[in-house]
């Protein structure tokens, strides 16, 4: 099974490819981005999303923004570097990754003493975060399938999938690694509205794969965990602070039905959504644009006038967590942050 590759570097082009995720499931278009302004813009139309693609996405637009600058004195260029690398993380502000990336990339920067040298080492920093995303998913999914049994209904919210990788994915990745190893999972998308990332993405993932997906609206999900319909909860995670998960709006939920129902949640995370150093409170919730809600496929349908509340995310309680499913192994709750410190030091973020 070979998960898509979701975004990466071109050097023939000078440009980041990435999937338009915009797009999907109807037409699957690649597009090469040169310039920062194009990836910010990818960025905020969801062109490009799922925390660890972000982070990817945040290490090459450094690139970009390295080949971008035109000053020749080095203190002047890592300057105005600095001006772009803020500009990148800031254009989403809820998910950790996207600065964990840009911030990977400019320490790496920040050791060359030439612009030429640092324009060659961020493109080496970039793909080496790049890499270590991919090898992350790969061993969180490998952690994770020792939890699911021979034959498990998964049932997942959004997409953390390739898609929101670099490829593989987080909680899909787990779902990839389990049936790669003899497990039959089945696998509930919840829709995810209001853009429909779990039946856009997770269910054209999942039947790319071959593995059995059926997608349901939202507000079912605690009905089919009333039914013994779902064996597990499997998510991902756009921050992970001290005290909370941040993840697209409707996993509170989730967890709130699934503890209810005596059934496990699990998140599924690599190191790099870890944020030790704040708490819930200490975190911008994005709040996104009306008409995501207030229109459907071109159809209206909420009044205009009306008043409308899009948070794109919403936090999650440690004590409803399960564990997390992580690329060093199964971390139980409460979490010792102590161990999730020094791991992430060791691999350099």
């Amino acid at each position: 099974m070979k998960a898509v590759e979701t975004i990466s570097w071109d050097d023939d082009e000078g440009a980041v490819t990435f999937i338009d995720q915009t797009r999907l499931p109807e037409h699957f278009r690649l597009v090469r981005c040169r310039s920062v302004d194009r990836l910010i813009s990818a960025i905020r139309r969801l062109e490009i999303r799922g925390a660890p693609a972000l982070g990817v996405a945040g290490a090459y637009g450094v690139v970009l923004a390295s080949r971008k600058v035109k000053e020749k004195d080095h203190s002047r260029f890592m300057r105005a570097l600095w001006v772009e690398a803020a500009r990148i993380t800031g254009a989403r502000p809820t998910a950790v990754n996207l600065s964990t990336g840009v911030d990977f990339v400019m320490r790496a920067v920040e050791d060359a003493h030439s612009v030429p040298a640092a324009r060659e080492v961020s493109l080496h920093a970039a793909r080496a975060f790049a890499s270590a995303d991919a090898r992350a998913c790969r061993e969180l999914g490998t952690y994770g399938a020792s939890l699911i049994r021979r034959r498990t209904t998964v049932l997942t919210h959004c997409n953390a999938g390739a898609l929101a990788c670099s490829e593989w994915g987080t909680a899909l990745g787990v779902v990839r690694s389990a049936v790669e190893a003899g497990a039959e999972v089945h696998v509930i998308a919840c829709e995810t509205r209001p853009l429909l990332q779990g039946a856009r993405l997770t269910a054209w993932e999942l039947q790319r794969d071959g593995i059995p997906v059926t997608v349901i609206p939202d507000s079912s999900a605690a009905f089919l965990m009333k039914r013994g319909e779902v064996d597990m909860v499997v998510v991902g995670a756009d921050r992970i602070t001290t005290d909370a998960v941040f993840n697209k709006i409707g996993t509170y939920m989730h967890a709130v039905s699934a503890h209810f129902h005596e059934i496990p949640f699990y998140v599924a995370a690599p190191l790099s959504t870890f944020d030790p150093g704040r708490s819930g409170a200490d975190v911008t919730i994005e709040e996104r644009d009306r008409k995501e809600v207030a229109s459907c496929g071109g159809t209206v349908t909420v009044p205009e006038g009306v008043d409308v509340r899009n948070y794109a995310f919403d936090l999650t309680p440690h004590d409803l967590v399960t564990a997390f499913i992580t690329d060093i192994g199964v971390i139980q709750i409460p979490v010792n942050w102590k161990q999730i410190e020094t791991a992430r030091r060791a691999r350099g973020m």
